[in-house]
């Protein structure tokens, strides 16, 4: 098998960072994200990881390729050997898209195992995958043949049991690993909310009747990807009748002057990190007492919850002393009090009260946990509805609110 040896002791700027100075040591962000996967799975007594998810992939290499496209086409992944090297395997010719990380042993060409590519021949490309990581794993496990995967095609996961490898949840190892946030990585998460204020204050400034949502909308795509970003997970912005019940994604309406405009960033910033806040405005004009009304419980709900969140804090605790919510914004309640969110959305799911028997688990905060803590309000039936969020960070002593957009003035 052709292999491509990573060149060490280059300083490597991905994608469109490229030419900007960073914030921080991103090797040192690098070498400790590794050093949390390398502790997860030692704490299982597992051979190593086999990761497919490409924001797994992110965060135990820092190697990007066409990630939104590889989310969705299994053919780019690492293998993690707990004591051994960190291999990826890639597309064939693209070795200088990862060259100079540290950690990164090895490059491979990947053995992709979907139908799009293999077609009829998928079994026999899943069984040479399947060969080439039970190689790894007879190589560096040291007879342990038990191992974490996140995600694979059917055909792929049996193949590797055909192997003898015992396969464990992949997600739960790497969850572990990226929920406590270091420094640098705060500092990384910092710029990926700069870029979305920017974006947030494009909108701002371009919000007035006549606007379309999609319109509107693209201000915040447009200041993030100048800014260095590369994605936004969802299109969430809603005016008028469509914010109530929430989750309509962004479309061709044209917003009307004292319409509510509510949404929700969900972008994948600089340096990989993810800004999630949310924000409502009216258009154009002074919000109605319904209106004013509706916020005002929005802001009650999310600062009552806030204030409460603090290391050791355990999540029934959270679940069971939060705003309780009037009955008649319950129906229309958002999924979530709070979530994790470092790369993405992220461990722990914080479930209101109505919902904890159903769905809840329990854990405790822990410094240097971020959490998006949610606030949604609109009356079953009522026409329009306020969404707020914002960032926080789980400090040694409380919390510090990591957001800085002012929540709207117009509402006192």
């Amino acid at each position: 098998m052709a292999r491509s040896r990573i060149a060490t002791g280059t300083v490597v700027q991905h994608g469109a960072m490229e030419g900007r100075e960073p914030p921080t040591d991103l090797d040192k962000v690098r070498r400790d994200r590794l050093a949390k996967v390398h502790r997860e799975l030692a704490r299982r007594d597992l051979a190593g990881a086999l990761l497919l998810d490409q924001l797994n992939v992110r965060y135990a290499t820092d190697a990007t390729n066409m990630q939104v496209w590889c989310l969705h086409n299994e053919v780019r992944y690492c293998f993690v050997a707990t004591e051994g090297p960190t291999i990826l395997f890639d597309f064939s010719h693209v070795a200088h898209l990862s060259g100079g990380l540290p950690g990164l042993s090895e490059r491979r060409p990947a053995r992709a195992a979907m139908y799009m590519g293999s077609g009829g021949r998928l079994r026999e490309h899943a069984r040479e995958f399947a060969r080439q990581i039970a190689d790894l794993v007879r190589e560096h496990g040291a007879g342990n043949r038990r191992i974490a995967v996140d995600r694979m095609g059917p055909d792929s996961f049996l193949a590797l049991r055909d192997e003898g490898l015992e396969m464990h949840d992949g997600f739960e190892v790497m969850e572990e690993a990226r929920k406590v946030k270091t420094a640098e990585e705060i500092v990384l998460m910092r710029k990926a909310i700069e870029a979305s204020e920017k974006g947030i204050r494009a909108m701002r400034e371009f919000l007035r009747p006549g606007v379309t949502e999609n319109a509107l909308w693209a201000r915040l795509h447009e200041a993030n990807i100048a800014e260095g970003g590369e994605w936004i997970e969802t299109r969430l912005l809603a005016s008028g009748p469509r914010t109530n019940p929430w989750m309509s994604e962004c479309s061709m309406r044209v917003i009307e002057k004292g319409d509510m405009v509510s949404f929700d960033t969900d972008l994948i910033g600089p340096y990989g990190y993810c800004s999630d806040i949310s924000r409502a405005w009216v258009c154009d004009a002074r919000p109605t007492g319904e209106q004013r009304r509706l916020y005002m419980n929005a802001m009650e709900q999310l600062e009552y919850n806030k204030a409460l969140l603090k290391p050791g804090l355990s999540f029934r605790e959270w679940t069971e002393t939060a705003w309780r919510t009037p009955e008649e914004f319950v129906a229309n309640r958002y999924g979530v009090l709070a979530h994790g969110v470092g790369l993405c959305d992220e461990y722990p799911a914080i479930y209101n009260r109505q919902d904890y028997e159903a769905n809840g688990y329990d854990g405790h905060f822990e410094p240097g946990m971020v959490v998006c803590v949610e606030a949604l309000i609109g009356s079953e039936g009522g026409r329009e509805a306020v969404k707020l969020e914002q960032q926080v960070l789980v400090t040694e002593t409380g919390h510090e609110r990591l957001d800085a957009y002012p929540m709207d003035e117009t509402w006192s």
